[in-house]
């Protein structure tokens, strides 16, 4: 992987989230903010990168506000060859538990969040900060979760929290949904309201069976019960 690239894999992230019709607008807020921050690595089914990865998810959960909004971090896959849906999902979770692994020797999990990811209120926990994770890659089979390359965008649950105590979410989340039946030309079946079904089940981007299980077990020491 050369330096020219890894600024292509970033220009072509920023590109496809400055689209007109690209249905995230939290996504273009955090752009326009300059509150999007990449993480550059190789393989998604390698751990060869998950100590550098762990590590700088864990400056980003330290140092970022209780009460920011739009603000995340992406982590792109260069070298990851094309997967199917089921693959990708494989490997996706497949590094969250490897990054759980490295975390949890030195952070709890965050209480505000459940680490059961059967739970309606569970989220992944790096940092000792709840992350909504979404899952990028060319295999997607809908269009708004097809990219260049394998992703990972880890979103800070707090800034869910800020916006819903501000009254902003519901608005954002009908404008995003409304967005994304245009531009996927359906409404995505995976994405329930908040509190009614676990998020887990939407960080792969495929659309999963009602008796699916989260191949995830958190092992932090003192893992936080339901809120």
């Amino acid at each position: 992987m050369t330096r020219q690239e890894s600024n292509q894999s970033v220009g072509n992230f920023r590109a496809r989230i400055e689209q007109p019709s690209f249905p995230c607008v939290g996504a273009k807020s955090a752009l326009a903010q300059r509150n999007l921050g990449f993480i550059l690595a190789a393989d998604l089914r390698s751990s060869e990168d998950d100590a550098a990865i762990v590590l700088r998810l864990q400056e980003f959960a330290a140092v970022a506000a209780a009460d920011a909004v739009f603000v995340s971090r992406v982590v792109l896959f260069e070298s990851t060859p094309r997967l199917d849906e089921f693959q990708f999902e494989q490997a996706l979770w497949s590094r969250l538990q490897a990054f759980h692994a490295l975390d949890r020797s030195q952070h709890g999990w965050d209480p505000a969040v459940s680490s059961d990811p059967g739970s309606p209120h569970f989220s992944m926990s790096l940092g000792g900060r709840g992350f909504y994770v979404i899952g990028l890659h060319p295999g997607a089979s809908r269009a708004s979760r097809r990219f260049r390359c394998a992703a990972m965008v880890f979103n800070l649950h707090s800034q869910f929290e800020t916006l819903r105590s501000e009254g902003r979410y519901d608005k954002l989340r009908e404008a995003i949904t409304q967005r994304d039946i245009a531009y996927s030309g359906s409404r995505n079946p995976m994405l329930a309201a908040h509190g009614l079904d676990s998020e887990a089940r939407q960080y792969g981007g495929r659309q999963v069976e009602g008796a699916w299980r989260c191949p995830f077990s958190a092992q932090a020491d003192g893992a936080a019960d339901d809120p």
